[in-house]
């Protein structure tokens, strides 16, 4: 998950033109070997209308070779959603039941990791019912002053531990936590 300085992941109105881009190697290599073992991919509605278009629109580009985006459009999604009836994304199912116990079946399920692209209530929920084992949060050189925090619905305080924190040359800062 990216986020602000001051621990937003996008501004008041989903604004993320604050975010750092022109990824050297270090932070691409980085990504790419978290998520090698992921073999499921879940996200809310919101963010699939658009994760899931732009991913498969750079598939589709005969000049795109990038490994990772192959990685992005072949590896199972699933889409939590309250309003859809079906999915209309390839390799994509919905999830439409109560959150906790749908990702507590997909991590019950034999196979590789699963991933979470957020969307800031998205992955507030899943953070409030205790379901994330692992925390990378790539902190951006940026304060935005007001916006979608991720950690907004807790009830209580959440200990993690930090396992590693690496510095990238693009100027982000990832912290990788564990609950502790």
């Amino acid at each position: 998950m990216q986020l602000s300085v001051d621990g937003y992941v996008a501004g008041p109105k989903g604004e993320m033109d604050w975010m750092s881009w022109g990824w050297g190697d270090d932070i691409k290599n980085c990504v790419s070997a978290f998520t090698e073992p992921v073999d499921t991919i879940i996200m809310g509605r919101k963010l699939a209308e658009g994760f899931i278009p732009h991913w498969a629109a750079l598939r589709a580009n005969p000049e795109t070779s990038d490994p990772f985006v192959k990685k992005m459009v072949e590896t199972h999604k699933v889409v939590f959603s309250k309003t859809l009836k079906e999915s209309a994304w390839e390799n994509t199912d919905l999830a439409t039941g109560d959150l906790g116990e749908e990702v507590k079946k997909l991590k019950a399920m034999d196979g590789g990791d699963i991933i979470t692209y957020g969307g800031a209530g998205f992955a507030s929920e899943l953070i409030k019912t205790g379901l994330i084992d692992e925390y990378r949060l790539f902190i951006n050189p940026a304060a935005i002053g007001n916006g979608m925090p991720i950690f907004k619905q807790l009830e209580s305080k959440l200990n993690l531990k930090l396992v590693k924190a690496t510095a990238f040359d693009v100027g982000i800062v990832e912290l990788y936590y564990v609950p502790a």
